[in-house]
C-alpha cells in the first residue's frame, strides 16, 4: 500500500492585528500595548495515511482542525516542515470556497470543475450528475452570491463528489444543509470509501466519524494529541453517546 498523505513537523503561524487605524495604532503604542500577536494553529504535526484510509479528523473549535485541511489541500503552505500528497485531491474545504459570487452556479460548476483538474468534456460527462445532487433547481441560473451557506455547500460538494480524485477531504460538510441533503453526501462519501479513496473527514460528529472511518487524529491547541482508533479517538475526547449531536443518527439511513 503506498503512501497518499505525508506530513512532517508541519506548523502554520498566524498573526492577530489587534489596532486596526492609525489613531488606535498611535494610542497603542504611547501605551506600549502590543499592536499584533501570533499563534501556531498548527504546531509540529506529523502523521503519514496510507491510500484508501479514512480518517476521522477531530478536536474542539480552534483546535487547527481546518488549517491542516487547507494544508493538506494546497490552499496554504506551512510556515515550517512539510505537507506532501500523492495524486489528485478534491473535496469540500468550506461552503462556497472557490466561488466567484456575481457568476452563476452553472458557470461556477464549470468553473469549479476546472480548479479540480477536471476537463471540459468530463464536466460535460458529469454535467447532470452533479446538477441532480446539488438539486438547487432554478437557483442554478442566478448568481452565487445569492445563494444561502447551505445552497453554496451543496453545490461545492456536488462538483467535488464527482471529480475524480485519489484523495477527498470534507470539512465540516453536515454542518450546513437539510437532512436529506446530509443523507446524501453521507452516502456519497460510503461510496467514494469504497472506490479505495482516501478519506479525510473533518466532523464533531461522533457517530458519523464512527460510520465512515477507520482511524481517528485529534488535534489539541494546534498540536497532535492521538492518532488511533476511531473509539478510542472519542474517549480522548470524552465525548460520549449522550452528548452527540442531532447528525449522528445519519448513519442508521445510510
Amino acid at each position: 500500500m503506498s503512501e497518499s498523505i505525508v506530513v512532517e513537523n508541519a506548523s502554520k503561524r498566524f498573526t492577530m492585528q489587534y489596532t486596526k487605524t492609525i489613531k488606535q495604532m498611535t494610542i497603542a503604542a504611547l501605551r506600549r500595548q502590543p499592536l499584533s500577536d501570533s499563534f501556531l494553529a498548527v504546531d509540529d504535526v506529523s502523521f503519514t495515511v496510507e491510500q484508501g484510509e479514512s480518517i476521522g479528523l477531530m478536536g474542539l473549535n480552534g483546535s487547527g482542525k481546518s488549517t491542516l485541511l487547507k494544508l493538506i489541500s494546497g490552499v496554504m503552505r506551512p510556515d515550517a516542515g512539510s505537507v506532501l500528497t500523492r495524486g489528485r485531491i478534491a473535496g469540500l474545504i468550506a461552503a462556497g470556497a472557490g466561488f466567484h459570487p456575481q457568476l452563476t452556479g452553472r458557470e461556477n460548476l464549470f468553473l469549479n470543475a476546472a480548479i479540480l483538474g477536471m476537463s471540459e468534456a468530463e464536466t460535460k460527462r458529469k454535467y447532470d450528475q452533479m446538477v441532480d445532487f446539488a438539486d438547487v433547481g432554478k437557483f442554478l441560473g442566478t448568481p452565487v452570491g445569492h445563494y444561502s451557506s447551505g445552497m453554496a455547500a451543496r453545490l461545492g460538494f456536488a462538483v467535488a463528489a464527482f471529480a475524480d480524485s485519489d484523495i477527498f477531504l470534507a470539512d465540516e460538510v453536515l454542518a450546513v444543509g437539510d437532512r436529506p441533503f446530509k443523507r446524501k453526501c453521507m452516502r456519497r462519501m460510503e461510496e467514494i470509501k469504497k472506490e479505495g479513496r482516501t478519506l479525510f473527514y473533518v466532523s464533531h460528529a461522533p457517530g458519523s466519524v464512527r460510520k465512515m472511518c477507520d482511524r481517528a487524529l485529534v488535534l489539541v491547541n494546534g498540536r497532535l494529541g492521538f492518532d488511533g482508533p476511531v473509539e478510542e479517538g472519542l474517549r480522548f475526547l470524552q465525548y460520549d453517546d449522550s452528548e452527540t449531536d442531532s447528525d449522528d443518527d445519519l448513519g442508521a439511513d445510510i
